[in-house]
């Protein structure tokens, strides 16, 4: 019985297709389905990171010191907790 829901990522072995570039050309896109909205988060909140420091710097030295404070220790903190879960 084929469960719809437990379908595979990669196609199963008995269904190979004969042309090289065409099997590289699928699991390319499949790849990308996976790692573009990881790519994309990533570079969103650096560049929301960056944009934040450079506002607060334009604003007061002491807002500026303490947002850098909060970024190295906080933000990074709770980035390694949820990388090593």
């Amino acid at each position: 019985m084929d469960n719809p829901l437990e379908e595979r990522l990669l196609e199963s072995e008995t269904q190979e297709q004969s042309d090289l570039k065409t099997r590289i050309w699928a699991e390319s896109k499949r790849v990308w389905k996976i790692a573009f909205p990881s790519i994309l988060s990533r570079v969103t909140s650096f560049g929301m990171l960056v944009m934040t420091q450079l506002f607060l710097g334009h604003v007061d030295e002491l807002d500026l010191a303490a947002y850098a404070l909060v970024q190295t220790v906080l933000v990074r903190f709770v980035k390694g907790i949820l990388v090593s879960r």
